[in-house]
C-alpha cells in the first residue's frame, strides 16, 4: 500500500482501494479530509453571503402583478350572403377579405408600438420610468409586461409594478386600448367588409360626380337637355317657321301685284319675313347655344343626341353602382356593430393583495448554495496547487510544460 501524508496535516492517508495491478490506488478519505481541513470557509463564507443577500433583498421594493384574461374570437361571422348579388365584384371582395382572425392578431396588437405609445401618453410613463427617450420607455413597459397565450386558449396579460393599484389600472388600460384599436382597424370579417365597401363607395361617389359634371358640360355645350322631347320640339319649331315664311312669301307676292316697295304694309311684311328667316337660321345653326337658349342645330341633332345619350348612360351606370355599394356598406356596418363585442374579457385586473417579487427566500438559498459549491471547489483547487508546489517531480513537469509552450524563434 502506498502511504501519503498531507502537507498541512500529519494524518496519514493510507486507506485506498486498488482498481487492478496497473492502476493507481484511489483514496476514499481524501475528499473528506480536504473538506474537513476547509470546513470553516465552506460553512461560514456561504452563511456570510446569505446574510448579505438577506440585507440586499430587504432593500428591494415589493412588486405586485396584476393579471387580465381575454377570450379571443373563436369563429368568424358568416354574414356575407349579400356578396353574391355583386357577381364579379363580390368575388373580389371575398378574396380581399380572406384573412381569418386569430388570437395572434390580438397578441400582435397588444405588443404594437401604437398601443404602447397610447399607454405611455395616458399614464405619463416617461416620468414614472424616468427615461429620456420614447424607445427606452417602450423597453421599460415591455419588460414590465408579459403577454402570452395560455394552454386554455385565453390571452393572459400581466403587468408588474411597485404600486398595486397602478398595476391593475394599467393592465385594464391595455384592454381598453385594444378595444379602441379593434374599432379603428379592420380586424373582424364584418369590419373588413365595411372597410372594403367604404373605399369602393368613395370611388363610386367620385365617379358619379365626374359623370354628372360631364353631362352638364355636354348640356351647356350643345344646349340639349332632354333628347326625345327637345329634339321633337326643335324640329316642330323649324317646321312652323318654314310654314310661316311660306305664308309670308305668298302674301308678299300677292302684294307686289298691287303695291310698290314704298308701301308701308309691304315694308312691314318684308321685315316680318326677314325676322322669320333669321329665327329659322338660328334654329338650324344653333347660333344662340350657350346664351340661355336651349335650341340645338337641326343638322347636329343626331350627333349631339349620340353624345348626350352616352353621358346620360354614364350617369345612370354610376348611380346604379353607387346605390348598390351604399346598400352593401350599410349591411356591413350593421354586421360590424353585431360583432363589436366579440372581444370578451374573462377576468379584469384587480388590485393584487400579495407581492409577486422579489422572492427573498429563493434568492438567499440560491446565494448560500452557490457560495457553498464555490468554496468546495476552491478547497480542492487550493489542495491541488499545494501538492504541486511540494512535489519536486511536479515542479520539473511544470517547467517542462512552460518550456514547451514558449514560441521558438
Amino acid at each position: 500500500m502506498q502511504e501519503k501524508m498531507s502537507l498541512n496535516s500529519k494524518i496519514p492517508i493510507n486507506n485506498s482501494v486498488s482498481l487492478g495491478n496497473d492502476d493507481e490506488p484511489i483514496n476514499l478519505f481524501y475528499p473528506l479530509i480536504v473538506l474537513a481541513k476547509n470546513k470553516r470557509r465552506i460553512i461560514f463564507m456561504p452563511i456570510v453571503a446569505a446574510l448579505l443577500a438577506v440585507g440586499f433583498t430587504l432593500l428591494m421594493p415589493n412588486k405586485y402583478t396584476a393579471t387580465v384574461q381575454i377570450l379571443p374570437p373563436q369563429s368568424q361571422s358568416g354574414a356575407s350572403a349579400m356578396l353574391g348579388q355583386l357577381g364579379a365584384l363580390g368575388g373580389v371582395a371575398g378574396g380581399a377579405l380572406g384573412l381569418k382572425n386569430s388570437a395572434d392578431v390580438y397578441l400582435g396588437m397588444l405588443s404594437s408600438r401604437t398601443l404602447q405609445d397610447r399607454l405611455i401618453e395616458r399614464f405619463k410613463l416617461r416620468e414614472i420610468y424616468e427615461t429620456k427617450t420614447a424607445t427606452d420607455t417602450r423597453k421599460a413597459l415591455t419588460a414590465a409586461s408579459k403577454i402570452a397565450m395560455s394552454k386554455t386558449g385565453l390571452i393572459v396579460l400581466e403587468y408588474e409594478d411597485k404600486n398595486p393599484k397602478f398595476a391593475a389600472d394599467l393592465t385594464n388600460a391595455y384592454v381598453e386600448e385594444l378595444q379602441k384599436m379593434t374599432q379603428i382597424f379592420a380586424v373582424t370579417e364584418a369590419s373588413q367588409r365595411r372597410l372594403f365597401f367604404e373605399k369602393q363607395l368613395q370611388q363610386a361617389k367620385q365617379s358619379l360626380a365626374d359623370a354628372e359634371i360631364a353631362l352638364k358640360q355636354v348640356q351647356e355645350k350643345t344646349g340639349l337637355i332632354q333628347l326625345d322631347g327637345q329634339a321633337e320640339a326643335i324640329i316642330r319649331s323649324a317646321a312652323d317657321f318654314k310654314a310661316q315664311i311660306a305664308a309670308k312669301e305668298v302674301q308678299l307676292g300677292a302684294m307686289r301685284t298691287f303695291a310698290t316697295s314704298n308701301n308701308p304694309n309691304y315694308q312691314k311684311l318684308e321685315k316680318e319675313l326677314s325676322g322669320l328667316h333669321a329665327q329659322l337660321a338660328k334654329i338650324e345653326t344653333g347660333m344662340n347655344r350657350g346664351k340661355g337658349d336651349i335650341s340645338v342645330s337641326t343638322s347636329n341633332v343626331p350627333e349631339v343626341g349620340l353624345e348626350y345619350v352616352r353621358r346620360v348612360r354614364d350617369v345612370k351606370y354610376s348611380e346604379a353602382i353607387f346605390e348598390m355599394l351604399a346598400k352593401q356598406f350599410e349591411l356591413a356596418k350593421i354586421d360590424e356593430a353585431k360583432e363589436g363585442s366579440i372581444l370578451q374579457v374573462m377576468d379584469y385586473a384587480v388590485v393584487p393583495d400579495k407581492k409577486s417579487s422579489p422572492g427573498r427566500m429563493a434568492i438567499v438559498l440560491s446565494v448560500f448554495f452557490l457560495f457553498a459549491f464555490f468554496m468546495v471547489v476552491l478547497a480542492f483547487v487550493r489542495e491541488i496547487f499545494i501538492s504541486i508546489d511540494v512535489d519536486p517531480e511536479n515542479n520539473i513537469q511544470i517547467k517542462a510544460l512552460r518550456d514547451a509552450l514558449k514560441w521558438k524563434s
